[in-house]
């Protein structure tokens, strides 16, 4: 009796504990972190580079109203090629212009080159490593999280072919930064040959590449003597509409991805530089494409140079880019200010 008492008993136990697991909900699962999707800008640009060896001051504030984009120049590999970075040069100029950069709705971001005795050699010896190349994506993403910017640009001059094809390891880099950086939110550029020059260097791009990147600014210039009846203007039209003709005709780049690039400096025979400013400042006639300043002949783009490759890139690409900031003139003859009038653009 004793003993079927506590058969029974247990029976109860177990029925009551079924009944209390089936009443137990399930632990939901954790719901995905959201996500902003990428999205394109496909507006027209006016994209500047300023080096870190230039003063902020020396761009009076209103002229960063003249700019869609912004980068400092440069953010310099380790030469050790392990996909490390060197410190950037005059970080309080970084945070000066960035902040200007900010105040007037200007995208800032940094362009990665080689200076300080680096070679392109140092760019083709992390691209061709799959370890160094995931781990120069992984710095440059945390370098642009962490200081809060919009983009990213690639200025490695220049990726070459291999055995006469494209570089493959200059698109397999370009693909991974595209993907983190779009992950972050943020866009990647690219600075790339004019294509005119006697080299295989534009061969090196395939048309893949054009996937990846936002927009390219195409260098559309120091190429002195290429139009022999401008042989000192080292970035003339006949260089322009051929530069565009490579890219946009022969190669295939889409024009919401190109911008066409203009120098805000002249040459002398020797190759020597001068900065518009100091042409502009002399007195010379900026109407004109060559000016002699201190005993020396400069060729280089007038205000109406500039204004004719503005309304080109208007009707051909996607914006129009300068090297550098600091080398244009902050008065009403200003080669930026001149775009933008042509542009029609308030600013």
């Amino acid at each position: 009796m004793k003993l079927k008492f506590l058969f029974s008993l247990l029976a109860m136990v177990m029925a009551l504990s079924a009944c209390k697991k089936s009443n137990v909900m399930p632990t939901p699962e954790p719901e995905p972190p959201i996500t902003t999707p990428y999205v394109p800008d496909n507006s027209f640009k006016i994209v500047a580079y300023m080096p870190s060896y230039r003063d902020p001051n020396t761009v009076a504030d209103a002229k960063y109203k003249m700019i869609t984009h912004l980068f400092y120049a440069f953010l310099n590999p380790s030469a050790t090629a392990d996909g490390s970075f060197q410190a950037l040069a005059n970080q309080p100029r970084f945070l000066a212009l960035q902040q200007k950069a900010k105040a007037n709705n200007v995208k800032f971001g940094i362009s990665i080159g080689i200076t300080s005795g680096l070679t392109e050699a140092t760019f083709a010896a992390i691209a061709a490593s799959p370890t160094a190349r995931a781990n120069f994506v992984k710095n440059v993403v945390d370098f642009a999280n962490t200081n809060n910017l919009d983009g990213v640009d690639m200025d490695w001059e220049y990726p070459r072919t291999n055995g006469g094809n494209p570089n493959k390891d200059f698109t397999a880099l370009m693909k991974a930064l595209s993907t983190e950086l779009h992950k972050a939110n943020k866009f990647l550029s690219a600075a790339i040959t004019p294509a005119v020059y006697t080299s295989t260097n534009k061969d090196a791009i395939e048309p893949e590449v054009y996937n990846y990147v936002d927009f390219f600014n195409i260098m559309q210039y120091d190429g002195a003597g290429y139009d022999t009846a401008e042989p000192l203007n080292h970035a003339s039209m006949k260089m322009t509409d051929a530069s565009l003709n490579v890219w946009l005709t022969t190669k295939g780049m889409p024009k919401e991805k190109a911008i066409l690039g203009m120098p805000l400096y002249g040459k002398d025979n020797a190759g020597a530089s001068l900065g518009y400013r100091d042409i502009e400042s002399s007195g010379a006639d900026v109407n004109l494409n060559v000016a002699t300043v201190g005993g020396k002949t400069y060729g280089y783009n007038g205000i109406p140079l500039i204004k004719a490759k503005t309304q080109l890139a208007k009707e051909r690409c996607n914006g129009i880019m300068f090297w550098e900031f600091s080398h244009d003139t902050n008065n009403d003859k200003s080669l930026i200010k001149a775009a933008n009038d042509q542009l029609g653009r308030a600013y």
